[in-house]
């Protein structure tokens, strides 16, 4: 139960636009790890859908490449 809280919590800072960069790039690899991406609101998988095709998280999951604020 602890990690779906995390998730939980990561999801509503997600949406208030609190969280960095880099803790958005461990949120959707979660999401996609899990399989959540998919179950979510149509948002959610079409974003994962979106760092897949651009090559930032792989499809199981993986942080491909690390992205620094500007």
């Amino acid at each position: 139960m602890g990690r779906m809280k995390d998730i939980a919590i990561d999801l509503i800072s997600y949406e208030a636009d609190e969280l960095e960069i880099d803790e958005i790039m461990d949120l959707f690899a979660t999401l996609i790890r899990s399989g959540m991406a998919w179950t979510l609101q149509g948002h959610y998988g079409r974003t994962a859908e979106a760092m897949i095709e651009q090559g930032l998280i792989g499809p199981e999951g993986d942080v491909l490449m690390e992205l620094i604020p500007a």
